[in-house]
């Protein structure tokens, strides 16, 4: 990093970063890839930490704005201000330099408010730390949070919205023994854990393909299709599941529709020495030379259930796009299910997952395909260390983020196994 380069200039980066996110409405993973030339790769992972924290928290940010800010200011001068009181009231951070920062930043991209932004951070700063630990648990957007009451209850809706502001822990599934210097709990089923903020890259065993990030929740799905010899992974990048699949022995085709999500998934399984026959295609009209044993899909969704991951989604996520994905979801399993697609063999199973919370998204799709697949049934196969009140009786499987709080949460997640026809 040259010497000149000003010590501020990650806070600068992640404001960009979250500026992107906002107008771009564009996820922070997607976004994140740009380069920050200036800025050396600790410095490029601060500023992601930055703005990941600024979307977690900003709820609590903008309780402690309200009385000091009398009306709403421009977005891009409110996010400065969230990332500043963010950093000094989540992180710890400095009240002198944090506040210093963010008027030479706001000099930059809005110079009519940096002498409003250093009165308003300097009133909040004397607030702190009693009024960010006292201030409310942010609730969700309205379109979300009904949803979730409707579902579970405002009690468990509080619950949910109270775990999604903890930064989550790492989560990695294994292939083979846990390499020598990786330490971690092992979770009921048997995914590792280990404390949020880790450096994935440098940790013992990754150059050598030990594992992969996967949280627990999305490890369970394709432990049902074990010992299955052919099995199609559809909508499979960034590939965890294929490895999973391909792992237990199974001749895997993943198949998606993303280019570039599929080069994700060629380098995962390049580190981990598994293979897969990997296909870019449609999954609404591609059609195997022979039909598969089983088909995992894990169809697009509105991500609901990965909110302490991606804390930016609820400001993305529409009603309309519920609507739009449910759809998708629906012409997915149909095409699965049709034994005129060539998909599955008569007899096969079908594992849907999806990282929603939304029923809508999940039970209510499953109920309405097996309403309109004769033949097609539910499967009950338990699932090792997940506790018997996540699966339903008749075989499926809810995760929520507030459950197995003991061990830091999971994400959550919806998962049925279906039996077709003979």
């Amino acid at each position: 990093m040259p010497d000149a380069l000003p010590s501020h200039a990650p806070r600068a980066a992640a404001h960009a970063l979250v500026m992107a996110v906002v107008q771009e409405e564009r996820s922070l993973t997607e976004v994140q890839p740009r380069p920050f030339t200036v800025l050396p790769p600790e410095g490029q992972a601060r500023a992601a930490r930055l703005a990941l924290a600024a979307f977690r928290h900003h709820g609590r940010a903008d309780h402690l704005l309200r009385t000091p800010l009398r009306k709403t200011p421009p977005e891009i001068v409110l996010w400065a201000l969230r990332l500043a009181v963010v950093e000094m009231g989540a992180l710890g951070a400095p009240a002198h330099g944090v506040i210093n920062d963010t008027v030479g930043l706001l000099h930059k991209v809005a110079p009519k408010f940096a002498g409003l932004g250093n009165a308003v951070l300097r009133r909040v700063a004397d607030m702190l730390p009693d009024a960010w630990d006292s201030a409310p648990t942010p609730r969700l957007p309205g379109w979300l949070r009904g949803g979730l009451q409707n579902a579970y209850g405002n009690a468990a809706t509080v619950a949910i919205e109270t775990a999604i502001e903890s930064a989550p822990p790492l989560d990695l599934t294994l292939h083979g023994p846990s390499p020598d210097g990786l330490t971690g709990a092992a979770l009921p089923t048997r995914t590792l854990r280990l404390p949020a903020g880790q450096q994935v890259s440098a940790l013992p065993g990754y150059e050598a393909g030990a594992f992969w990030v996967q949280d627990a929740a999305s490890a369970l799905p394709a432990r049902w299709l074990a010992g299955h010899t052919r099995v199609l992974d559809l909508c499979a990048a960034p590939g965890g599941k294929t490895m999973q699949l391909a792992a237990m022995g199974a001749e895997v085709t993943a198949l998606d529709i993303s280019g570039a999500r599929l080069d994700r998934l060629r380098a995962n399984l390049s580190r981990t020495g598994l293979s897969a026959q990997v296909v870019r295609a449609d999954a609404l009209t591609w059609t195997p030379d022979q039909p598969f044993d089983a088909v995992l899909l894990d169809a697009p969704c509105s991500a609901t259930g990965t909110l302490r991951r991606h804390p930016e989604l609820p400001l993305l996520k529409t009603k309309q796009g519920l609507r739009d994905l449910r759809a998708l979801q629906a012409q997915l399993l149909d095409r699965v299910l049709e034994r005129s697609s060539g998909l599955v063999k008569p007899g096969g199973e079908v594992v849907y997952c999806t990282c929603s919370l939304l029923p809508a998204e999940g039970e209510e799709q499953i109920a309405a395909a097996l309403q309109r697949h004769s033949g097609t049934r539910l499967l009950h196969r338990p699932t090792a260390g997940v506790p018997p009140e996540w699966q339903a009786a008749d075989g499926p499987i809810r995760t929520r983020p507030d459950y197995w709080a003991e061990h830091g949460g999971l994400d959550g997640f919806y998962m049925a196994l279906l039996g077709t026809p003979e």
